[in-house]
């Protein structure tokens, strides 16, 4: 069957106009040529990175905050300076995600990252740890030069391989002969260094910079910079613009969230052939990005956190599907009995009580449920969960668990 051009589905987005000009500045990954609001953090850590340019070790830097501070941005903003005007003082950067998952999964992945970053490249799988630790420092250690890497969500990489990797990579300054590592680690979890051994701890001599949630009034001012850079004028107003900063500042001030939110109520608005962006469009953009969010987020977590999600959606389901959701609150002790039959039943390791609490506590972090410590008198002290997701979202997560864990 031939069809014709004015039949072709497509037809009504070519012919009319797009609301976007640039879509990219509307993206987290997009570099503004200026970051509204971090100036004095760009500033700290610019002076702390300073002293590679004159030959010296910077110190290492650790950097905190909560989703969408402007932690990532602002520490990419200054290698890109650093590069610009370092050329041929011998200063590399390197800068990897480290909840990527070719990089987060296991110590061997991130040492194959981190060779391929410095054009050695090593098999996935096979050679011993050790070896490739000795390549990579061998590697750099063949000129002078001044090595400073980002580790971003560093976090990630700790719950998985533990903290050994800290410890080689801040000890190694003392072998080498050239050249020297300048460590920049990146977290949401403020708590992070308190975790690490103490002998990693007195190794890492570092420097702290805490970036602190964004308020309306500033999420304000960045959603405006990336409409004149992302938006056809007169497509959007400043109320809506309002709106998305408020929606913003009441989860933690996170930039990143009001971007999505501006941008995916755009494309809503042009898939309903709308030519301006309404309220509407945000409430629906909101209602997707937070299924996306969620379901996405416990994807990525490992099968053992999975399997504490999915052991208290299946309690609630047992407590009665009559009742709300936020009607039933689980208590640990009986959400662990039901993970214990969630392991049998998919042929997983059972965790004790202890590290299941652990992992309750981590998807409280997350928003995914609520968790409050209560007492039970000369019985101790539990916590009581709720979740904290919609029916809708929650029948997303359910499936998605039982294609993950079979049953």
């Amino acid at each position: 069957m031939q069809v014709t051009k004015k039949d072709n589905i497509f037809l009504r987005f070519v012919e009319k106009e797009s609301i976007f000009k640039n879509k990219k500045a509307l993206t987290s990954s997009f570099m503004p040529s200026k970051i509204p609001h971090r100036e004095e953090e760009i500033k700290s850590i610019s002076n702390i990175l300073a002293p590679a340019l004159r030959g010296y070790q910077p110190s290492n830097l650790f950097i905190y905050g909560t989703v969408g501070t402007g932690k990532t941005i602002s520490i990419r903003y200054v290698l890109s300076q650093l590069e610009e005007i370092s050329k041929g003082r011998g200063i590399r950067t390197v800068y990897i995600n480290c909840k990527m998952k070719k990089v987060s999964d296991t110590e061997y992945r991130l040492l194959a990252q981190l060779l391929k970053e410095i054009g050695e490249f090593v098999p996935e799988t096979g050679l011993p740890t050790h070896l490739l630790y000795r390549r990579f420092f061998e590697k750099i250690d063949e000129k002078k030069q001044t090595i400073i890497l980002v580790l971003d969500e560093i976090d990630s990489l700790y719950k998985k391989i533990g903290d050994d990797f800290l410890y080689n990579l801040t000890r190694v300054n003392g072998e080498m002969k050239n050249a020297t590592i300048t460590l920049v680690g990146i977290t949401n979890d403020l708590s992070f260094r308190d975790n690490l051994d103490a002998r990693i701890k007195s190794s890492l001599s570092d420097e702290e910079i805490i970036f602190k949630p964004y308020d309306a009034l500033q999420l304000k001012d960045i959603l405006a910079q990336r409409v004149s850079e992302g938006v056809i004028e007169d497509t959007i107003s400043e109320e809506i613009i309002s709106m998305c900063a408020a929606m913003a500042a009441q989860e933690h001030g996170d930039a990143r969230r009001a971007i999505d939110l501006l941008r995916v109520a755009g494309e809503v608005a042009e898939r309903l052939g709308d030519s301006q962006i309404t309220y509407k469009h945000v409430e629906l953009a909101e209602e997707k990005i937070d299924m996306d969010r969620v379901t996405e987020t416990i994807k990525l977590q490992p099968k053992q956190s999975q399997a504490v999600m999915y052991s208290i959606i299946k309690l609630q389901e047992k407590y009665g599907s009559q009742k709300k959701w936020a009607d039933t609150r689980m208590l640990t002790g009986d959400i662990y009995e039901m993970y214990k039959e969630v392991c049998a039943r998919n042929n997983l390791k059972t965790l004790t009580q202890r590290r299941v609490s652990d992992l309750i506590g981590e998807l409280d972090m997350l928003g995914v449920i609520t968790a409050k410590v209560i007492s039970k008198g000369r019985y101790g002290r539990t916590r009581e969960v709720v979740l904290a997701i919609n029916d809708t979202i929650l029948q997303r997560v359910n499936s998605m668990l039982v294609e993950r864990l079979g049953n």
